[in-house]
């Protein structure tokens, strides 16, 4: 503290006049002007090290905080308060501590914070909208932002994000019309970032092509997911893009095309888990194309299928072989071709022992027994179903209820028919033998 004192007043010493000093009060002479200085004048801008009035300049703005340095210093002391801050916030809204988030956000966004960290602000204010189901609330957040920020180097991830909103919103064309913003954004932007604008331009592209797909624009679908296909560069997803252009095909009755890519997803993509429906979409082409013999192999090789390492994939696949097999059999009983039904069947209750899997299958079995006319062979099938009624649950769908019914009608009438074609043989061998 006396440093200080002394220091202040040193400096109060050199800022007066020296004519303030040599009056009757201090009883001190005069002080004699300097003699002249032999040597080169020095500009007024230059600064000459040790003078008095560099001294007592730096002195001040030292005490007083105003040098470049102090204000450095104090700029990252204020720049890391705001990051922490910022991180605290964001550890309140991962918490889903949503107010007390949203109040340290906008304290943010009303501070002196520098522009990267009052942009993150917003984008994570954004993004408690998003998960507080108020899409309308987080689509204003990102309008602002581009607002506030229109020549930010984030401009694209923002269209992005407004158009997936505009996409939860339902507003379709809205959302597709920010997805092409996003690819024209991303050509003015810095190219040292080529491979962060890269995905974001292909997220863009899958986007246009996953709404089209849902619509059931499939023309225009298809094109877009053929241009992703061509890529140099494929995004990672591709067997699910191939899978989306299979369908499509499909979809569009553009069957030959179809078969000849589904063999070809099927050799490049082994572990795909879009691979049941690529066989169930094979099958539907081949049937269409009166290939039967090639689309009953194309359901018993899905039949065949084993399971995926996950349960999400054991489920998936169990979901396509009984559609494959219930809609391609259906379809070839219907027809008149009985007996490719019946191995399409046979193979696809093996699957599963489940009552609500098995019985329904059992059940289609003995209907193409009867179409076979051989009632014996189903009235066995219609028995196995009801012993298995014991194993029915109270919280059993009706239609499983139903199936049970119909099997031990369908029994009884069969048994029925059998002992009344019988007798009338008896009667009719009777009949014969009295004659002779």
């Amino acid at each position: 503290m006396h440093h200080f004192s002394s220091l202040l007043l040193a400096l109060a010493l050199l800022s007066c006049p020296l004519a303030a000093l040599s009056g009757a009060e201090t009883n001190i002479p005069p002080v004699p002007p300097p003699p002249p200085v032999s040597a080169a004048p020095v500009s007024a801008s230059a600064e000459t090290p040790g003078a008095t009035g560099d001294v007592a300049r730096v002195a001040w703005e030292y005490f007083t905080g105003s040098n470049a340095a102090a204000r450095a210093a104090n700029l990252r002391r204020q720049t890391e308060d705001f990051a922490v801050r910022l991180q605290n916030a964001r550890h309140l809204r991962l918490a889903r501590l949503f107010a007390e988030a949203t109040s340290v956000y906008t304290n943010l966004l009303t501070s002196a914070a520098p522009d990267p960290i009052k942009r993150t602000a917003m984008l994570e204010l954004a993004q408690i909208a998003e998960d507080q189901n108020d899409p309308a609330r987080a689509q204003q957040i990102y309008a602002q932002a581009l607002v506030c920020w229109p020549e930010d180097q984030g401009v694209p991830e923002l269209l992005l994000r407004q158009g997936l909103v505009y996409k939860q919103m339902g507003l379709i064309n809205r959302a597709v019309t920010k997805f092409y913003a996003v690819m024209t954004s991303a050509l003015s932007l810095n190219p040292d970032s080529f491979e962060y604008y890269q995905r974001l331009v292909l997220r863009a592209q899958m986007e246009i092509a996953e709404t089209q797909f849902e619509q059931g624009d499939y023309a225009d679908a298809i094109e877009c997911f053929g241009r992703l296909l061509r890529l140099a560069v494929p995004p990672g997803n591709r067997s699910t893009i191939a899978q989306r252009h299979l369908y499509c095909l499909v979809a569009l009755g553009r069957r030959e095309e179809a078969v000849i890519q589904a063999a070809d997803f099927l050799e490049k993509y082994p572990e795909a888990p879009e691979r049941p429906e690529v066989r169930f979409l094979c099958a539907t082409a081949l049937k269409q194309l009166r290939r039967d013999a090639e689309a009953v192999a194309q359901v018993l090789a899905l039949l065949k299928e084993e399971h995926g390492h996950s349960a999400n994939r054991a489920s998936e696949l169990l979901y396509w072989q009984h559609r494959a097999g219930n809609e391609i059999a259906n379809e070839f009983y219907q027809q008149g071709d009985p007996m490719k039904a019946l191995d399409i069947y046979l193979s696809l209750a093996a699957l599963d022992s489940a009552p609500d899997w098995q019985l329904p299958v059992w059940y289609q079995i003995g209907l193409v027994f009867e179409r076979l006319n051989q009632p014996v062979k189903a009235i066995e099938y219609y028995t196995d179903i009801s012993k298995r009624e014991t194993e029915i649950s109270t919280n059993t769908s009706p239609s499983l209820k139903a199936v049970v019914e119909m099997a031990k009608w369908r029994a009884d009438f069969l048994g029925w028919q059998l002992k009344t074609e019988g007798a009338a043989l008896q009667l009719r061998a009777a009949a014969t033998l009295a004659k002779k």
